[in-house]
């Protein structure tokens, strides 16, 4: 099968969709189907206009235009796009859709216009676009013109139904690679020091970095003199000076660690050395920050309202809490009660996710087949 995938944002740029549509390209050429990305992101020499580059085995149409910020945003592009898919023998679209994604909605409707069996995924929940997609009836044109739609979690499916009606919206999750994550020490470090708590994220309102710090300098305060802990943040983004002030402010410096960003395999090997994963986000769709923790044996405590739910099941994988104050707590029970905290790591070092490739490219395949492919 000749499958294009049609995304706003790709590598270079570093985020969730990006690393994950790079990896489904990889997962889907390794199952034997042929792979070709369009993309409205520049490549890392400024690669734009429509220049074909080979990233990783898998050619990358760089569609992008020279914008402030480097925009991943190109209203001329269709027609060029159209030309391409058109000639180029695809089998299938597949379009991954951001909380703003005027690239993918243009490229969808493109996809659709030529015949093309569409598939049409979301990365984000809908609370913020759901008024625009609701008015200028997007998503229910596709539904209706026989696109496959599917959301990364259960919630984020959810939110797509309030927009689509009745049509019918699969859950396609987002990938890993268990074999790369899981720690080679059975996930449950034994130490005499303080309890290592980590969060990794892009330093955004929308991520809630500072609530990291607040619901840490919260718990710690509630913690027992006989018991420490301490917080790694790794990300980079704007944020940063209003985390670096409030770490300023109330004196956390000797505890907290602002590091910056780091590679995935940095990442692993810290996951590898810590206790705990630690994510405030309300607007989480997936959370693949958190299945990568969680699949390096750390227990993660997570807000129950996001799709992290979909891989963590409350004292099974992590803890879950309705809101900031049920975090505090939860922090204080996974940093005081060590049998719980072993008890969890052990299982996640042991016990792959469902989200694992194999199962995903599965599933891309089915949401193939139910677009018309094949």
């Amino acid at each position: 099968m000749k499958v294009a995938l049609l995304t706003d944002c790709y590598l270079p740029r570093l985020g969730g969709i990006e690393v994950q549509t790079h990896d489904l390209a990889a997962q889907l050429q390794a199952r034997g189907h042929e792979v070709e990305v369009f993309t409205a992101t520049s490549g890392a020499l400024g690669e734009r206009h429509g220049v074909v580059e080979v990233v990783d085995d898998v050619p990358v149409h760089r569609m992008a235009l020279r914008l402030p910020w480097e925009l991943p945003v190109n209203p001329l592009a269709p027609p060029e796009v159209r030309r391409r898919l058109r000639s180029g023998g695809f089998d299938v679209a597949h379009v991954h859709m951001g909380v703003v994604s005027p690239f993918a909605t243009d490229l969808a409707g493109v996809a659709l216009g030529l015949g093309l069996p569409t598939a049409v995924t979301w990365h984000c929940l809908m609370e913020r676009s759901r008024p625009v997609f609701r008015l200028l009836g997007h998503a229910r044109r596709w539904a209706e013109q026989g696109a496959a739609l599917s959301a990364v979690s259960g919630v984020a499916a959810a939110s797509v139904r309030t927009v689509v009606g009745d049509h019918e919206v699969r859950v396609f999750p987002n990938g890993i690679d268990p074999a790369r994550w899981t720690p080679p020490d059975g996930g449950v470090r034994d130490h005499g020091g303080p309890v290592e708590v980590v969060a990794s994220m892009r330093f955004a309102a929308r991520k809630r970095p500072l609530a990291v710090l607040e619901v840490a300098s919260r718990a710690r305060a509630l913690l027992p003199a006989d018991h420490e802990m301490r917080l790694t943040i790794f990300g980079e983004g704007p944020e940063r000076r209003r985390l670096e002030k409030f770490v300023a402010t109330n004196a956390m410096g000797d505890w907290v660690h602002l590091p910056g960003r780091v590679t995935r395999d940095e990442l692993r090997e810290n996951y590898w050395r810590s206790h705990l994963y630690l994510t405030p986000a309300r607007l989480e769709a997936f959370g693949i920050a958190a299945l990568e923790a969680r699949t390096a044996g750390l227990p993660v405590l997570a807000r129950a309202d996001t799709g992290v739910g979909d891989f963590v099941v409350d004292g099974v994988d992590g803890v879950l809490g309705a809101d900031d104050n049920a975090l505090v707590a939860g922090l204080v029970q996974l940093v005081t009660d060590d049998a719980l905290r072993h008890r969890i790591a052990a299982h996640n070092a042991s016990v792959a996710p469902e989200q694992s490739w194999p199962a995903v490219v599965d599933l891309a395949e089915s949401e193939y087949r139910r677009a018309g492919a094949g």
